[in-house]
């Protein structure tokens, strides 16, 4: 029955983790197991919480290398068990080149050549590049491995080092801000703008469950948005949006979202 009861919580396309995040307190509950999960993406990790709260014999904890990490590792354990100080097992990829063009490479150049090894996504943290390189967090099982083959980054050559987490280098995240004046807070209405292209034009992706809203399927393109939302639609990007103020004289909203570079 408690199945059941959680299912109502989320959305279709979430069963499946949610079934394996149950499976994984479960089993801390009641067989006093501790499993460690791979890296998490922020909807993973809210929905592991609330099921960790649902148990009253079973806490977690989750690191991805610093306090502000978007994607992070879990350690689930019986709430016997101290988890302070746990070593959640990560390495820092130290990525550089002597190339001049490495420099405008970017997060998804990094990410491509990484899963390009056939790593899977799942194991790979925050990619963070920096001025004269990248700092990607991984998984410490697939870390010497990416050491050792991670030679190229779109066409550039490239040299690697394992750091520990305390010599992690976090980029700060670079926002293309931009002021526009909406008639309501919908979804679409924002996104046509933040993406520049029509409404109608962005319905289509939303309505095929290509969009996230704080890395949820969204799939009613009236959804209201507030600030603070994070939106990303396959195939255009991410935006924030960072501030609400208030209404023009013609009773618009004025909004400013963030377009993550």
């Amino acid at each position: 029955m408690m199945k059941l009861d959680i299912y109502d919580h989320f959305h279709k396309d979430e069963r499946e983790f949610v079934d394996r995040a149950w499976e994984w307190v479960v089993n801390a509950g009641q067989y006093h197991e501790t499993k460690l999960t791979d890296f998490l993406d922020p909807r993973q990790r809210f929905i592991l919480e609330s099921l960790v709260n649902r148990h009253p014999d079973v806490h977690a904890v989750f690191d991805g290398g610093h306090a502000d990490a978007e994607r992070v590792r879990a350690m689930i354990a019986p709430d016997y068990r101290a988890l302070e100080g746990e070593d959640l097992k990560m390495k820092v990829l130290s990525i550089s080149s002597g190339d001049q063009k490495f420099l405008e490479l970017e997060h998804g150049d990094y990410m491509g050549s990484i899963l390009g090894l056939g790593i899977k996504r799942s194991k790979i943290g925050d990619i963070h590049v920096l001025a004269d390189g990248c700092h990607a967090v991984v998984a410490d099982d697939i870390s010497a491995f990416l050491h050792l083959n991670l030679s190229q980054v779109h066409r550039v050559h490239v040299m690697t080092d394992l750091l520990p987490l305390d010599k992690l280098k976090v980029a700060r995240t670079n926002f293309e801000a931009m002021d526009i004046t909406v008639s309501s807070m919908r979804l679409d209405g924002i996104a046509s703008d933040a993406y520049r292209i029509s409404r109608t034009k962005i319905v289509v992706p939303i309505k095929a469950g290509r969009c996230r809203v704080n890395w949820k399927v969204e799939e009613d393109p009236s959804a209201n948005l507030k600030e603070g939302d994070v939106v990303s639609i396959q195939g255009f990007g991410r935006f924030k949006v960072l501030e609400t103020g208030g209404l023009t004289k013609k009773g618009r909203y004025r909004i400013k979202v963030g377009k993550y570079a």
